[in-house]
């Protein structure tokens, strides 16, 4: 019997996957993680960042693959700021919020990467099923979201709808390769959720994108497949 697939189409001029960052560089994976798509599906449901246990258990009951459908082109935005603790700034509130900490005595630089002109699709369904929220409650939220929704960060808004539809499939890698396309895709799948090896395997990897929201941490890995589906791959 096959499951069935939430489709999101992320898709925007600039994108951030997010990464593991060191000091002021904040670095872009080539595809999105669970604590990302955790964050999106919880904005868009109106959570608020201290229900930590509804995160959690939402992250916990994601499995989801990804369809990146261009090669990735690599965008660095150096920035400069010199910030006081009395600016505000506004943010997806709708109210200006304040700084709390103390004035830097000299600006402060920082480097963000992002990924442009990447469109990308991903399969999602939730295991168990029938607990709350449910698929359906996620694709209605992106539909009507409680709040303004971004790819990553603020400034990376969605240039299309997100909730691309529904799709059947035995398995995450599956309900991929049934996706409309006629080209060939890198992709991004579970480990045991389609192969772990063949022609079109590219690597298995540990990746680091879990959250632990009690906390307000990012930690906790897993392993992820990486490699191509569509047409045939020539070898």
């Amino acid at each position: 019997m096959s499951d069935r697939w939430l489709v999101l189409r992320l898709e925007a001029p600039l994108v951030a996957f997010g990464g593991i960052a060191i000091d002021q560089v904040g670095p872009t994976r080539h595809f999105p993680g669970a604590g990302m798509l955790t964050g999106l599906f919880a904005n868009a449901l109106g959570w608020h960042w201290s229900d930590r246990h509804a995160h959690q258990g939402l992250q916990d009951r994601l499995v989801f693959a990804v369809r990146a459908e261009l090669a990735p082109r690599l965008l660095t935005d150096v920035q400069n700021a010199q910030l006081f603790k009395s600016d505000r700034a506004w943010t997806t509130s709708g109210v200006p919020e304040a700084r709390g900490g103390a004035s830097f005595a000299a600006p402060h630089r920082r480097s963000r990467d992002y990924i442009a002109d990447q469109p990308a699709s991903v399969v999602v369904r939730l295991a168990p099923a029938e607990e709350q929220p449910t698929l359906e409650q996620l694709a209605d939220a992106l539909d009507r979201p409680a709040r303004p929704l971004y790819l990553g960060r603020k400034p990376c808004l969605p240039s299309c709808r997100l909730m691309g539809g529904w799709i059947s499939g035995q398995n995450a890698h599956a309900a991929l390769c049934a996706l409309p396309g006629s080209g060939v895709y890198r992709a991004m799948w579970p480990e045991g959720e389609g192969p772990d090896f063949g022609d079109r395997v590219d690597r298995i990897i540990e990746l680091a994108d879990l959250r632990n929201w009690r906390t307000g941490l990012h930690s906790g890995s897993r392993h992820v497949v990486e490699g191509r589906i569509g047409a045939a791959v020539q070898t």
